[in-house]
């Protein structure tokens, strides 16, 4: 029985073929999660479209988890809707 799914093919995990995202949210305040570009830290945005952008829920699950794990805040993924277009 054959398994592969196109949306998570690790051989072309950059090519579009899911017009979904996931996106983590702090509980706290509702703000989104971004990567600031000067030091690649966290940084916070106010829309899910500026925010960093997982192409999995796994991965997003597990970054989540890993940062609930280091404490401070918490975070939940949220599902965005993305145009194909800009995939």
């Amino acid at each position: 029985m054959h398994f592969w799914a196109p949306e998570i093919d690790p051989a072309h995990p950059l090519e579009c073929t899911q017009a979904e995202r996931y996106v983590l949210q702090r509980l706290s305040d509702g703000s989104y999660v971004s990567i600031r570009p000067e030091d690649q830290g966290l940084g916070d945005v106010s829309d899910p479209t500026s925010a960093y952008l997982f192409h999995t829920h796994e991965a997003a699950v597990r970054a989540a988890g890993e940062l609930n794990r280091l404490g401070g805040d918490d975070f939940d993924v949220v599902k965005v809707e993305w145009p194909i277009a800009l995939c």
